[in-house]
């Protein structure tokens, strides 16, 4: 690719413009196509021997694409110009791996006939050189995302380049990254123009880049084809030892080594070679565990990265979790890291698993890896995660994965999202979380994952206000409930504690989902299946009669009870409850099954395998246990062996069910492995099993209705325009970052241009001009205080209402100073009358890592008092805001509450829609509170407005990819 003025003698132009401050912003790492990361950074002047180098690399065909011509070397002139930049209308940026180039992009400003630029311009040419051994994992299309962050925010819109046609991968480069572009052939060259202004399909487009990219990052780290255990000590025991013993034990399908730097040479631990360095190894390691003191993880991330390790899982403790020198290590150690191109799980981290028969990875310190399943569990405590991992093994579920992330500071929780959410071998996604270092971008991957499978969440720390002490992550000032809130918005099962999160993990794993909230109970007690009942009803659910089999009831009346509920049209889903009951038997001892179920081993073997045969030939609901005291039908039901046949393939219930069918039984079928997917999960409590039950009945009414998310409406007479001039002359030069609040006059215009109008308020700091503010507004007319200390205390008689006339109004306003104070204090105004209705309150605010948020209650106790507020993500929708309005606990009184008249919810969600709008518009919208908002009947009134403006913050998931900074 060519500019004109790469072939031009730019000296003079170098020495006129001045050099603009080092920009350290637009430094950032950011993960390619194959996994691997670089770091991207403006090109400055002492790079000259680097560039040098860098272009001494690339092959003659590259350099002539680049420049049209033949171009073995540099010339001194180019290397300067090259390497010198004033940051604003001539900038360069470099992508380097080990602190060499593997590529460069820069781009010259230029005026309507290609020149370079002498005034101000709004176009720039474009130019990439990518090393040849680089070509293909996505560089030239990561540069190209942030040179064009940069020119925009230097005031460049267009980005223009000359291809040669044979240059095709350069010409696609532009052509995939879904800006609005023109392209024309002259002069023997492709000529290409780009608008920079970001589209749906460029926003799609980098989205998909960066799920392909993390994700391949992860799956490097989770099935790599060779494994150093760096720090295996001598002697058994200790982590290094440890990690490789589990290594061993656990059927690893690759190449394993041991690292110990005590060694004088090549030998042996454990029956694998060992070495005293990874460069003595001599042949590739994909993934290294690192279990040496923190002080000597430097020297073995050097080691690694020289020698072309792709990921590193860091053990090792002593670093954020122990104070400030911790954390500078630990920034020090993913600096290091990913100058090599590396990632990394942990430090403080408690290994990885993968139970993949092509891989059978334990690179982790639990010595039972989990069998193999459909659950993927991702936890940031090892402690957590150790208990986790036991849970799951004893009530029989399976892993796909696990990952213990420690202090996370380089792999998070968003990243095994990208992974899982593509992975075929994961189903249910478990994620126990104490941080969350991006939550506007784990929201995102979030919804987008639970829109094919379930993702289960369970957020430690929630009352400590603070992230835990390694890990770093970014301030926020949205309250953790309405994250969670969030988060339910994207489809995320919240749940409160670990329990609860296998609870749901192993229905959601082992059942499918449910059609509707419809629960069927059944069972030999009749007070186990009430408490059942009473918790259906706590939950939301809708269950029906419970059928009591009485203590008497046989392991076949249980099959049969089951068979003939799921072929219930009426039933969604069904809870099982159980108690052993003892008798006497046909031998005259105790414990026999001939009228009842027996609490022994064989009697939970009979009782599962009837319930495993019911569910296997019914239609496809999710089905619950409930046992007391019957610890053997638990274990039945976990265990991996079922008699069961296999479901009829057609999936259509048999003619008649089995309670009404001959007695006749075929022999018993041979044991056969139960499939993960049809496992029925059991449960000691009944609150338990129905509140998971609740859970992903929420879950699949969530996912049944992503699939139509909703639409944002256009609506009549909204002034983008002038709402941005308006807030153009607001934010004056003297405003800083931490904004200004608009007058209620000027809040009351910029709502107007989005269609939210304002109810004028007048001010009264005397009895006669309240009477001629009424008279400009018509009565009857509102007396009301607007001092900060009365705006939220009605009980203390600061609001007059309906006051028809001069003579109401003046006596009101002498009771109401007589009462609380000097009109100076009261800062009294008058507002007309508006029909009477639901008082409501509606605001949007700002927050870097959440992104706008919109928010809805109704005023005063249910809001201030409860919390009874519900919360959407930024741009909403119309399906967003009518579940918002829905979802308050108080809701009922908006819609016709004891017989009352229902509100105007159509005008209501308009309302919250041209409120969204305009925060998503205007981003220096950073709060907008309306309050109070009277919905009446047939129409709405917004009584109070503040809007405040600042500087748009910067909002981390809507630039150019990169990973967090440290």
């Amino acid at each position: 690719m060519r500019k004109p003025s790469d072939q031009q003698d730019q000296g003079q132009q170098d020495t006129d413009r001045p050099e603009h401050a080092y920009p350290d912003h637009w430094e950032a790492d950011v993960v390619l196509r194959d996994g691997g990361t670089a770091r991207i950074r403006p090109i400055a002047a002492e790079d000259a021997d680097r560039l040098v180098s860098f272009y001494e690399q690339v092959s003659d065909e590259s350099k002539y694409y680049r420049f049209f011509a033949p171009y073995p070397r540099l010339s001194a002139k180019d290397v300067h110009r090259f390497t010198h930049h004033d940051h604003v209308d001539r900038v360069g940026l470099a992508m380097t791996v080990g602190g060499e180039f593997i590529a460069t992009v820069r781009f010259d400003r230029i005026d309507a006939d290609g020149m370079p630029a002498t005034a101000p311009a709004d176009e720039a040419e474009v130019a990439f050189l990518v090393q040849d051994a680089h070509q293909g994992r996505g560089v030239a299309s990561a540069l190209l995302e942030h040179i064009g962050a940069v020119a925009r925010e230097r005031g460049i819109r267009r980005f223009a380049a000359e291809v040669l046609p044979a240059n095709t991968k350069m010409i696609k480069v532009f052509t995939d990254a879904g800006y609005t572009q023109k392209r024309r052939f002259a002069d023997g060259a492709v000529r290409l123009q780009l608008d920079l202004e970001p589209t749906d399909r460029s926003l799609a487009v980098q989205r998909a880049r960066e799920q392909r990219a993390e994700a391949r990052s992860v799956q490097r780290l989770l099935a790599p084809g060779s494994v150093a255990v760096i720090g295996a000590g001598r002697r058994p025991g200790g982590v290094g030892r440890t990690v490789l013993r589990n290594l061993l034990d656990g059927g690893y399908t690759g190449r394993v080594y041991a690292v110990n730097s005590a060694l004088a040479g090549p030998s042996a631990l454990d029956g694998v070679p060992a070495f005293p360095t990874v460069g003595d190894i001599g042949h590739p390691v994909d993934l290294a565990v690192v279990a040496v003191p923190a002080e000597r993880v430097p020297e073995a991330v050097t080691d690694c990265g020289e020698h072309g390790v792709q990921g590193l899982v860091v053990l090792s403790a002593g670093y954020a979790e122990q104070g400030a020198e911790g954390r500078e290590r630990q920034r020090a150690l993913v600096r290091q890291a990913r100058s090599y191109g590396m990632r990394i799980i942990g430090p403080n981290a408690f290994g990885v698993i993968n139970t993949a028969e092509a891989v059978r990875l334990n690179a982790s310190l639990a010595p039972h890896p989990p069998a193999p399943g459909r659950i993927g569990l991702f936890t940031q405590s090892g402690a957590i995660g150790i208990a986790l991992l036991a849970g799951l093994h004893r009530r029989g579920a399976g892993l796909s994965a696990f990952v213990s992330a420690g202090n996370r500071a380089d792999v998070s929780g968003n990243d095994i999202l990208q992974y899982w959410y593509e992975d075929p071998d994961t189903d249910v996604v478990l994620l126990y979380l104490e941080s969350i270092g991006n939550p506007r971008k784990f929201t995102r991957l979030a919804r987008r994952t639970a829109a094919v499978k379930p993702v289960v969440v369970v957020k430690g720390g929630r009352h400590s206000g603070s992230a835990p002490p390694g890990h770093a992550v970014p301030a926020t000032r949205i309250p953790h409930t309405t994250v969670a809130a969030l988060l339910r918005q994207a489809g995320v099962i919240r749940v409160d504690t670990v329990t609860e999160l296998v609870d749901a993990g192993l229905l959601l794993a082992g059942q499918p989902l449910p059609a509707g909230p419809r629960v069927a109970i059944l069972g030999n007690s009749e007070s186990l299946g009430l408490l059942a009942y009473d918790a259906c009803l706590t939950e939301g659910l809708r269950p029906l009669r419970p059928r009591d089999l009485t203590t008497s009831a046989t392991p076949e009346d249980f099959r049969a009870g089951l068979t003939e509920a799921l072929h219930d049209e009426a039933c969604d889903a069904v809870v099982v409850t159980a108690i052993p009951w003892v008798a006497e038997g046909s031998d005259g001892h105790r414990g026999g099954y001939g009228g009842g179920v027996s609490e022994s081993a064989d009697g939970g073997e009979v009782l599962a395998e009837a319930l495993r045969q019911a569910a296997a030939t019914a239609p496809a609901k999710p089905v619950v246990v409930v046992h007391v005291e019957m610890g053997a039908l638990a274990d039945a039901l976990a265990s991996a062996t079922s008699t069961a046949p296999p479901p009829p393939e057609t999936g259509t219930p048999e003619a008649a069910p089995a309670a009404v069918r001959t007695t006749e039984t075929a022999p018993p079928a041979a044991p056969t492995a139960t499939p993960p997917g049809h496992r029925i999960p059991a449960y000691p409590a009944a609150e338990r099993a129905v509140r998971a039950l609740a859970e992903v009945v929420r879950y699949a009414g969530w996912r049944r209705q992503a699939a139509d998310p909703g639409r944002v409406p256009e609506y009549e007479g909204i002034d983008e325009g002038g709402a941005a001039a308006q807030i153009e002359r607001a934010l004056t030069p003297d405003v800083d970052e931490r904004g200004t609040t608009l007058t209620p006059e000027a809040a009351g215009e910029l709502l107007g241009r989005y269609g939210v109008p304002v109810q004028p308020v007048l001010p009264a700091p005397t009895p006669d001009e309240a009477v001629d503010a009424a008279r400009r507004l018509g009565y009857p007319v509102a007396l009301k205080t607007t001092a900060p200390h009365l705006r939220h205390r009605p009980d203390l008689g600061g609001v007059r209402l309906d006051l028809a006339g001069e003579e109401q109004l003046r006596t009101a306003y002498r009771e109401l100073t007589e009462a609380l104070g000097k009109p100076a204090e009261l800062q009294p105004v008058v507002q007309a009358m508006v029909p009477r209705g639901v008082d409501t309150v509606v605001r949007a605010a700002i927050d870097p890592a959440v992104g706008a948020v919109l928010s809805f209650g109704l005023a005063g106790a249910p809001s201030e008092l409860l919390g009874d507020m519900a919360h959407r993500l930024v741009p909403a929708t119309d399906r967003d805001v009518a579940e918002q309005i829905r979802s308050l606990r108080t809701a009922p009184l908006l819609f016709g509450w004891r017989g009352s008249a229902p509100v105007d919810t159509v005008a209501l969600e308009e309302l919250l829609l041209r409120v969204s709008r305009l925060v998503h518009d205007h981003p220096e919208i950073v709060s907008v509170a309306l309050e109070p908002v009277i919905v009446a009947p047939r129409k709405l009134s917004v009584l109070g407005a503040t809007v405040r403006l600042a500087p748009a913050p910067a909002l981390g998931d809507l630039g150019p990819r990169r990973l967090p900074s440290y």
